[in-house]
């Protein structure tokens, strides 16, 4: 940290208990991926079940289902009047993550860190809607990843890549 700059403000909230990493490396995970942009705001990552994912999903992407992660930036104004900006919300549903990591044989923490990481380009702005996006975004996750010791996410695991084929079969 920069010596007379505070650094970023991780407020973390779960509905959940069962598959949540602990709030310090939540907030280490968030705060790697964040960088200097971070300094002296606040960020807040909620952890929630199913229902409330699936919720939420339906709400602000039409999409009937739990998804793993939703990242909500901050409006540009969001900083008025308070002694720090706020980047926004990142939301996480626990049950989905849990699940995705067994079925893509991932170590769970670091399922919880790359979701966290990507949840945290989205509120910088970052995006994967273009190819040319999503490829500079991959990228930037495989880096912040690979500083905890963290594998390519993108990397999917021969016993994933042979069920796959075999499913496709069917």
């Amino acid at each position: 940290m920069t010596r007379g700059r505070a650094k970023l403000v991780v407020e973390v909230r779960s509905s959940v208990r069962r598959g949540v990493p602990g709030t310090v490396r939540i907030g280490r995970w968030v705060r790697e991926a964040v960088g200097a942009k971070g300094n002296g705001a606040e960020l807040a990552v909620r952890i929630v079940g199913v229902a409330e994912g699936r919720r939420l999903n339906l709400l602000w992407r039409g999409r009937d289902y739990p998804t793993n992660v939703l990242s909500f930036p901050a409006p540009a104004d969001a900083a008025d009047g308070k002694a720090r900006r706020s980047l926004g919300d990142i939301v996480v549903c626990a049950p989905v993550v849990v699940r995705e990591a067994k079925q893509q044989h991932k170590r769970v923490d670091d399922h919880w860190a790359h979701l966290l990481v990507h949840g945290a380009l989205h509120l910088l702005g970052h995006d994967h809607e273009r190819e040319s996006d999503a490829t500079r975004m991959e990228r930037r996750e495989r880096l912040i990843l690979a500083r905890f010791g963290i594998a390519d996410p993108y990397r999917i695991s021969s016993a994933v890549s042979e069920r796959a084929a075999v499913s496709e079969r069917r």
